[in-house]
Parts: structure tokens; C-alpha cells; sequence
């Protein structure tokens, strides 16, 4: 049997699709034949006990009617016929009993005896009983005879066998229908499923065909037409599949970016290596530039595969905004120095400016900012880190002096590898602000872009439920 489904087990094992929808329709047919067989026992015994009954019924009629009074006297004429009436393949026993006012007339003196009060006259009483160790039905019944003084009481009663023979004797015809009936439905259900099981056969082997090809092949699937319960699994495997598509289209074209940006360096270093064998005495300082810049692209790669890694972030913490500005100064200072910046924190929380986030990348967004706003800054100008709480976000702030960004450019410049100035600019990756970008992505915060007159402002909103001071 091919399996169409896996569950996962605790012992690695599973059940296919097929046998689970077999139980699944199996279990309620078994169980509803349970409930037929009740319900068609309890109409069996009903039927084969009225149709006795009527029987032994017609029998003590027939008796009761011979009981007459004569001379002062109860005399009855006991037909043969009504215990003919009785008379059946089982041989059950019949017994019979006729008193008059609590003394024996005529029949089986051990039969159980009825209370004549609670008998109606002329009507009769079934019940059952145990006589000579065997369970008996009774029929009974009470007469009013004219000059009598004292009720006349009639009762025949006969031994079960044939009653419980009957009632077998339907009962496995029940059962056995049942049986055939289940056989029928067991024999029927394996193609049925086979057929509605195809579809999934197909969808599975469309995919398994993907495994064949050297080149992945992301295009939608093409199962042909599929039941509206597999639909949705298709379209979320095309998604999954596009997914990938755009995926691998990105990690194609940051290679080809990365190589092409690491090209440069490399070129470099080996002409300068080639200089300095030739005694150039500039030689070194370029193949230390060079270094530097290679070192800065592969810090800032690492730092962007980082910001894109897919795996889960461990739990989110309370990071304090203000720590972590005062970490990446602390971090920036000496290059803020050297390019004659003034690096200073703003802001108008006195105490810590929690957020939710993780440390670490709040570190790298915010170093990589401020990184930025140092290299495109000019000589004697202010890089300024603002914090500050909104209603309903928690605002970090990069601002410079600048040249700034031009709005219609400001998307365009988070792009990956992009360089507004290009080589006429400060060396650099164009990077930065990519790395910002996803990074505040996988934070859930928002960066945009605006006018610091002069210069470039950068802003960072993380979102709160915490109400703000001012608010509370």
C-alpha cells in the first residue's frame, strides 16, 4: 500500500492517509452497526413476545369461555383446541390453573397464582414468571359469573424455548445482513479511496519530479485540476515555491554584487603588490587602504547575512536605546575624531529608553548609522544621536550636517551596494543603510528618511503598548 501521508509519531513511525481514512469510515459504520443490532434486537423481542402473546392469549380465551355456572356449581369444558393453539416445534411445556376464589378447580396447583383484585374481568394479563425451575409466560385473566360470589380466575402459561428460538433465529438473520452488508461496503470503500486518493498521487508525484532536474525548477505546479480541499495546499506550495524563487534570485544577485564589490580591492592590492616588489614607496600606504576597505566590505557582509538570517531570534529583552548610544560613541569616537566630527547624544528621557529588541542588532543599526553619518558628514560638523518616546513609539534618531540625501533618492540609497556619489564620494560599500533596513525589519521598527537641514535624518520608530510618561 503506498503511502500518501505521514503524521509524526513519538516512535518515528506512521500511519498512511489510506488506512487512517479506512478507520475513519470503518469505525463509525461498526459502530452504527452496533446501534442497529440494539435497536433491532429490542424490535425482534418486541415482535416475537406480542405475537406469542396473542397466541397464548387466544388459548385463554378459549378456555375462559367454557367456564360456566350450573346448578350453583363452576364447571368449565377444556377444549383441546386451545392447546392445540400451543403446540409448536420446540415442544413447550403448557400449564394451565382455574380457581375459584383462591381454591383450586382444575390445573397445576404450583403455578403462580395472581392477586384476583388487580385482575380486570374478561381482559387479559401477561406476565412472566418461573415455574418448575423454567422460566414461563402467563396469560390470566378474571370472570364474574352470575350466582358466584367469587371471581373466577384462568391462567395458562407456557415454557420460552420457542420464543427464544425465534428470536435467535432473527437475530442472525439481522447479524448476518449486517455482516454481508459491511463486507460489501469494506469491498467498495478501497477503490473508492484509490480514486479520491489520486489527485493527492498526482500532486505528490509532480513535486517528486522536481528532485530529477539539475536546475531547480520554481515555476507553479502543474498537477491539472485539483479538489477543492488540495487546492489550498497547491497554492500555499506555489507561495512557498515563488518564495524560494525570490530567495535565490537575491542570494544570485548579492554574490554577483559582493564579487563584483570586492573586485575592486583585490585589483588594487595586487598592483600595489606589484609596485612595492618595484621599490614604489607609496606602495604600502595603498595596499593598507586597500586592506581596509576589504576588511570593511566583509564586516559589513557578514553583518547584512546577519541582518537576513531566516533562523528564529532567541526571546526578546528590555534593551536600554541609551546604553547602546553610548556603546557605539564609545565605539565611533576615535573615527569621529579623525574626521574632525563632533559626536554627541541628545534626547529627552532622563532615565533608560527601553525597547523591546534584541542587543546585538541594536548595536550593528546604530553603529552602521552613525558610521554613515560621519563618513558623508564634512569637516567641523555634528553627528547627534536622539531619543525620545511618542504615544505610541519609542523614536531613535541619527541626524548630520551634511549634504544630505535628495528625496526623490532616499529609497534608492537603502538599497543593497548603492552609491549616490560613487567613486567621487567617501570610500565605502554602500551597505549601510541596507544592513539598517533589514535589521529593523526582523526588529519590527520602521526607518525613514528625511530632510536634518542640513544634512540627512534618520529615524527609527519602534513600536510600544507602553503608554508614554507624559500620558501616565
Amino acid at each position: 500500500m503506498t503511502t500518501l501521508a505521514r503524521v509524526d509519531g513519538g516512535d518515528g513511525r506512521a500511519m498512511s492517509l489510506r488506512i487512517r481514512l479506512l478507520l475513519a469510515m470503518i469505525g463509525p459504520l461498526l459502530v452504527l452497526a452496533v446501534v442497529l443490532g440494539l435497536i433491532g434486537w429490542a424490535l425482534i423481542s418486541d415482535v416475537v413476545r406480542r405475537t406469542n402473546d396473542r397466541v397464548l392469549g387466544g388459548a385463554l380465551g378459549a378456555i375462559a369461555e367454557t367456564v360456566e355456572v350450573e346448578r350453583g356449581e363452576v364447571t368449565l369444558d377444556l377444549p383441546p383446541a386451545a392447546f392445540g393453539m400451543l403446540e409448536n416445534a420446540e415442544r413447550d411445556n403448557v400449564y394451565y390453573r382455574i380457581s375459584v376464589g383462591g381454591q383450586l378447580l382444575t390445573g397445576y396447583a404450583g403455578l403462580p397464582a395472581p392477586d384476583p383484585a388487580a385482575l380486570s374481568a374478561d381482559t387479559a394479563r401477561f406476565r412472566y414468571a418461573t415455574f418448575r425451575g423454567q422460566p414461563i409466560r402467563i396469560a390470566e385473566t378474571r370472570r364474574d359469573l352470575p350466582r358466584v360470589a367469587a371471581p373466577v380466575v384462568v391462567q395458562v402459561a407456557e415454557t420460552l424455548e420457542s420464543r427464544t428460538a425465534l428470536r435467535n433465529q432473527l437475530m442472525g438473520a439481522l447479524l448476518l445482513g449486517e455482516c454481508v452488508l459491511i463486507g460489501i461496503v469494506l469491498l467498495m470503500i478501497r477503490p473508492a479511496l484509490g480514486r479520491s486518493l489520486r489527485p493527492l498521487t498526482n500532486l505528490r508525484e509532480v513535486i517528486e519530479k522536481r528532485d530529477t532536474r539539475v536546475a531547480p525548477d520554481f515555476s507553479p505546479l502543474a498537477a491539472g485540476p485539483l479538489p477543492a480541499e488540495l487546492q489550498p495546499l497547491s497554492r500555499a506550495f506555489d507561495r512557498l515555491l515563488a518564495r524560494l524563487e525570490r530567495a535565490t534570485g537575491a542570494t544570485r544577485q548579492f554574490t554577483a554584487d559582493a564579487s563584483h564589490q570586492m573586485r575592486t580591492p583585490l585589483s588594487v592590492l595586487k598592483v600595489q603588490i606589484a609596485l612595492a616588489r618595484r621599490g614604489s614607496p607609496d606602495a604600502l600606504h595603498e595596499i593598507e587602504d586597500a586592506t581596509d576597505r576589504l576588511e570593511r566590505l566583509l564586516t559589513q557582509l557578514l553583518a547584512l547575512a546577519r541582518a537576513d538570517e531566516a533562523g528564529a531570534l532567541p526571546p526578546v529583552e528590555q534593551v536600554d536605546l541609551k546604553e547602546v548610544s553610548q556603546s557605539v560613541i564609545s565605539r565611533r569616537i576615535r573615527q569621529a575624531i579623525e574626521s574632525g566630527v563632533e559626536l554627541r547624544l541628545d534626547g529627552d528621557e532622563a532615565g533608560p529608553v527601553p525597547v523591546e529588541g534584541h542587543r546585538a542588532l541594536l548595536f550593528e543599526m546604530l553603529s552602521n548609522l552613525v558610521d554613515n553619518a560621519i563618513r558623508y558628514n564634512q569637516a567641523g560638523g555634528c553627528v547627534t544621536i536622539g531619543l525620545h518616546r511618542e504615544p505610541q513609539a519609542t523614536v531613535m534618531t541619527v541626524a548630520d550636517t551634511g549634504q544630505g540625501i535628495p528625496a526623490e533618492l532616499r529609497d534608492v540609497a537603502m538599497s543593497r551596494f548603492t552609491r549616490l556619489q560613487g567613486e567621487r564620494g567617501p570610500p565605502g560599500s554602500g551597505l549601510g543603510l541596507a544592513i539598517v533596513r533589514s535589521i529593523a525589519a526582523r526588529l519590527g521598527a520602521v526607518v525613514e528618511l528625511a530632510d536634518a537641514g542640513p544634512g540627512l535624518l534618520v529615524i527609527v520608530r519602534f513600536a510600544t503598548t507602553e503608554p508614554a510618561p507624559d500620558d501616565k
